[in-house]
């Protein structure tokens, strides 16, 4: 049996499920692109192809492997994009949750079966349909949850918004004992420089006590100031629109002191082993390309 246990970002990693690109299927339409970044590169003739695409996720695994961690993959649908394991469920504490997905992804959810089957399924938890959550939203930290949201009363006319103020109550009801903690952020469907499709395209924790943060991506000042207090200004890198964009604030961390990141982000790579962390510099640019990156391809079961 798997024993979940995840309370942070930063914690040293022992078993993920990283997605695949692996029969990930023709270039979408534009109408059946979730995202403005995946539509930007639709209509320019750069959307990612999937050797790439693989390759990508193959250097990812072997950090992984050089770490000791345990890897866990999903089955293959044949032309299904299961690159994105971060949005179909996430674990805090003990517990697995079953996010309550766009409904054409729920296949994506039954081919981790082989993890599902080693869980205690007590441990599994649906949430209510009138729930709308997704894993990239939701940001453990120790006595704290983290929670990216959309309130606004055109939440339904945005496929950005993945996250609404109903699933901030039903974590708060799951876990009484911690800080819930929510964040209105700003959406677009048409300009992915203006969108923060989830918390983890704005916000990051990394190591024991930093963050990455983009300011434009919160829609109320005072929540963007409440993480810079809560980290404290000279442990916050600040991300502009166009890092944003790159998805600098996706990295992964495999422990307090190993961060993974894509090799082109060299400004938020110095700084990191200026902070005295070990940087595992990868390519994910062509991932990137679906408003998506290291943190989003991963979904973390077992942190100690």
């Amino acid at each position: 049996m798997i024993a979940l246990n995840v309370v942070d970002e930063t914690s040293t990693l022992k078993a993920v499920i990283l997605g695949t690109a692996q029969s990930s299927g023709p270039t979408p339409t534009i109408e059946e692109a979730y995202d403005p970044k995946s539509i930007e590169h639709i209509k320019a003739g750069t959307y990612p192809k999937e050797a790439d695409m693989i390759k990508e996720i193959e250097a990812f695994a072997q950090v992984f492997h050089k770490y000791g961690v345990k890897v866990y993959r999903p089955e293959i649908l044949k032309d299904c994009n299961q690159i994105f394991a971060r949005d179909i469920a996430f674990v805090i504490e003990d517990k697995l949750f079953h996010a309550n997905i766009l409904p054409d992804r729920e296949r994506e959810f039954v081919a981790i079966h082989q993890v599902l089957d080693q869980i205690d399924p007590k441990k599994i938890i649906r949430p209510p349909e009138e729930v709308h959550i997704e894993g990239g939203d939701v940001m453990p930290w120790h006595d704290h949850i983290f929670i990216g949201t959309y309130s606004g009363a055109d939440y339904a006319s945005y496929i950005t918004a993945r996250t609404n103020m109903e699933a901030v109550e039903f974590i708060r009801e799951m876990f009484p004992h911690k800080t819930v903690k929510s964040f209105e952020l700003r959406k677009s469907n048409t300009d992915p420089k203006e969108n923060a499709l989830h918390l983890d395209c704005c916000f990051q924790p990394v190591g024991k006590d930093k963050a990455i943060l983009h300011k434009n991506g919160f829609l109320v000042e005072e929540e963007y100031q409440y993480l810079v207090d809560f980290f404290g200004p000279e442990n916050i890198f600040e991300i502009n629109k166009e890092e944003m964009y790159q998805m600098f604030s996706n990295v992964f961390s495999i422990s307090p002191e190993v961060v993974v990141s894509e090799k082109s982000f060299t400004r938020l790579n110095h700084w990191l082993r200026d902070q005295g962390f070990t940087v595992e510099e990868i390519p994910y640019a062509e991932i990137a390309k679906q408003e998506g990156l290291l943190r989003c391809s991963t979904m973390p079961l077992i942190r100690t």
